[in-house]
């Protein structure tokens, strides 16, 4: 009797075990996927921080309001450039970043963010980079570029972006990617203006949030329409739709 009894304690434990373990790796697996969310746009003011305030500090130190350290740190100094902005802009200088001094700023996808053009609202991530004009641009080029693609088409239009992002080899803004000289065929025709569906704003966020079916992939091109001849010698990683992805 008391071996058996013995015995079931001793398998109770062995589960118990196991059961933790399971959780354990479960729980690693879970932390080991990476998710980069986007941080939705907002009124900005002290104590903020992020890729928004830090686009809010280099217009204004671009046009000579700000001085301190591009930082994505809503501070003091941030407060007293805004206040700045505003009594030259005729705004009310509360030193607080809304629609009204957006607007005054140029920073024109913020501002259709702020007025919940971009869907309903992701959170955030803290130390995150991307902001929700990133957002809402990725998925003006995505709409762009793609918007006759398929759902995966179309979010690896948005993945060769950020893979351009991280590259040493292209600028590291979503604008400064898109916007670079000769980049895509939609802003050289205009076609970037054009405002984008729901779904490309959804594709848009699969990308933001680690979604890449190019897997790393830095350039795409339709071969059927394509005339550079330097394209054709880049590797060929995989093809989606009408687009060929390579590296």
């Amino acid at each position: 009797m008391k071996k058996a009894v013995k015995a079931g304690i001793a398998l109770a434990a062995t589960m118990a075990l196991f059961t933790g373990y399971a959780a354990v790796n479960l729980q690693m697996t879970e932390r080991a996927v990476p998710s980069f969310e986007v941080v939705e746009t907002a009124v900005l003011k002290r104590g903020s921080t992020g890729g928004e305030v830090k686009e809010v500090q280099r217009r204004l130190k671009m046009w000579g309001y700000y001085t301190g350290e591009i930082d994505g740190i809503y501070g003091s100094k941030t407060v007293e450039a805004v206040k700045y902005f505003q009594r030259k802009n005729g705004l009310t200088p509360d030193g607080i970043a809304g629609r009204a001094t957006f607007e005054a700023l140029g920073m024109n996808d913020s501002v259709k963010a702020l007025e919940g053009n971009t869907g309903s609202s992701t959170g955030s991530t803290a130390g995150s980079d991307y902001t929700s004009s990133d957002l809402y641009l990725l998925a003006r080029c995505i709409y762009a570029e793609a918007r006759g693609e398929s759902y995966t088409g179309q979010v690896a239009v948005g993945a060769v972006v950020l893979n351009r992002v991280d590259s040493p080899l292209f600028p590291n803004t979503v604008a400064g990617v898109i916007y670079q000289k000769n980049a895509f065929t939609a802003v050289s025709d205009g076609q970037i203006n054009l405002t984008p569906d729901q779904t490309a704003i959804n594709a848009a966020r699969d990308a933001l949030n680690g979604w890449d079916p190019t897997y790393g992939c830095l350039y795409y091109y339709n071969p059927a329409v394509a005339t550079s001849s330097w394209i054709f010698g880049r590797e060929t990683v995989t093809v989606i739709g009408k687009h060929v992805f390579a590296i």
